[in-house]
């Protein structure tokens, strides 16, 4: 076998620059993606983070809004105001309508009253015309 190889810090290597500005070259670049795929995962990770902060908050939203634990928008109580308005203009609808329905009742009750009277009058008329001719009894 042979001998075993012995390095010492006054050894002296030769190598082609050629071969050196390439082991240069490899060594930044391989630095260079070390630190760009690092970059990346922080810039994921941050990206995660955000998500999850976002998907939390949407889902706490999800759950509580629904259930008024989380107030009114603006607009939603300019609705509900709307609405109740509504309900009040219909109300005072069906009464008018109800209304309308009693006086339709008491005009055609007077309508008859009052077609009554007419002939009743009329007979007056004729038993007066009847006792100025003197053919009363």
């Amino acid at each position: 076998m042979g001998k075993p190889l012995k390095i010492s810090e006054e050894a002296a290597v030769q190598m082609p620059m050629k071969t050196v500005a390439s082991l240069i070259c490899m060594v930044a670049i391989g630095t260079w993606a070390y630190f760009g795929i690092n970059e990346k995962l922080n810039q994921h990770s941050t990206q995660l983070e955000l998500m999850t902060k976002d998907l939390e908050a949407n889902s706490e939203f999800r759950i509580k809004y629904p259930r008024g634990q989380l107030g009114k928008s603006s607009g939603e109580a300019e609705l509900y105001m709307l609405v109740e308005d509504l309900y009040k203009s219909v109300d005072r609808l069906n009464k008018a309508i109800e209304d309308g329905m009693h006086n339709k009742v008491n005009i055609e009750f007077l309508q008859k009253q009052m077609n009554k009277v007419l002939i009743d009058i009329e007979k007056l008329k004729d038993r007066q015309r009847t006792f100025a001719n003197g053919n009363g009894h």
